[in-house]
């Protein structure tokens, strides 16, 4: 026996069916919204003249940093970088944050 799964997205507007999900962030919240096309260019319309007047801003901080990563935003894995620092002469700790000018040498040392 078969079974066959539908999934429609519904305009949250207008319970028609929608063409897609908008994202966007107000006040420091992020919302989504399932429009129709109709819908989508009405709130395309509404907010054009305040983001044309706006600046753009980068997302507010969580209050906490990504662990593992450099000024430079790439993945780092920290027990490597610990061990090659010790092998290269850096004082590191076993646990805790790595200096970033000793990760950024690691990533140097690397390429």
């Amino acid at each position: 026996m078969a079974t066959e799964t539908i999934t429609r997205l519904v305009d949250d507007l207008d319970g028609g069916v929608a063409d897609r999900t908008v994202t966007f962030t107000w006040d420091g919240k992020s919302y989504r919204i399932d429009l129709s096309k109709k819908n989508i260019s009405g709130f395309e319309k509404a907010i054009k003249p305040y983001v044309a007047a706006a600046r753009t801003a980068r997302p507010a901080s969580s209050g906490s940093r990504r662990r593992g990563r450099s000024a430079a935003g790439k993945s780092t894995n920290l027990q490597a970088v610990r061990e090659w620092a010790r092998d290269n002469g850096y004082a590191v700790a076993d646990r805790g944050r790595v200096a970033a000018s000793i990760v950024d040498a690691y990533h140097a040392a690397s390429n």
